[in-house]
């Protein structure tokens, strides 16, 4: 709704061109970089199962192949307080594949490592750019990454 003199134009809308959707990015990383960038598919919630899932199918093979001998070390985990991260089929998950889960407290103003590490630089490199598809994005992480 706008106010306008009856006698006035109607101001042109512009069309707006079709853009890529919001990706759902899951990232693990250690001291070396990226073990494993992981793309939620469209439509897919990350849940506690979903989120297990990759756990159990990426996340492991990822360490295996990238950081050799690294499993048979302790793997530290630090997730915020999201409820995917403290469900209990994720907590059994971690227990089960033997790694070590570093406590976030509750309602703390400390940043995720994450945050301040990856994905602020990550969103100042992306800033401006336009993408048309999810593919364009996914390369462009994958590309900064």
């Amino acid at each position: 709704m706008e106010w306008r003199h009856p006698s006035s134009p109607v101001q042109k809308k512009f069309k707006r061109q079709p853009s890529a959707m919001k990706v759902m990015l899951t990232l693990f990383w250690d001291v070396h970089g990226p073990i494993l960038v992981h793309i939620q598919a469209h439509g897919q919630t990350v849940n506690g199962a979903n989120y297990c899932a990759i756990l159990q199918n990426e996340l492991k093979p990822a360490i295996c192949k990238k950081r050799r001998g690294m499993l048979s070390k302790k793997v530290l985990l630090h997730h915020d307080n999201a409820r995917r991260h403290t469900a209990a089929a994720t907590a059994g998950t971690v227990q089960q594949l033997g790694f070590e889960l570093l406590q976030h407290p509750p309602y703390s103003l400390h940043l995720v490592p994450n945050d301040y590490h990856i994905f602020g630089p990550l969103k100042e490199a992306l800033r401006g750019c336009r993408f048309t598809s999810d593919e364009e994005v996914k390369e462009a992480v994958h590309t900064w990454l």
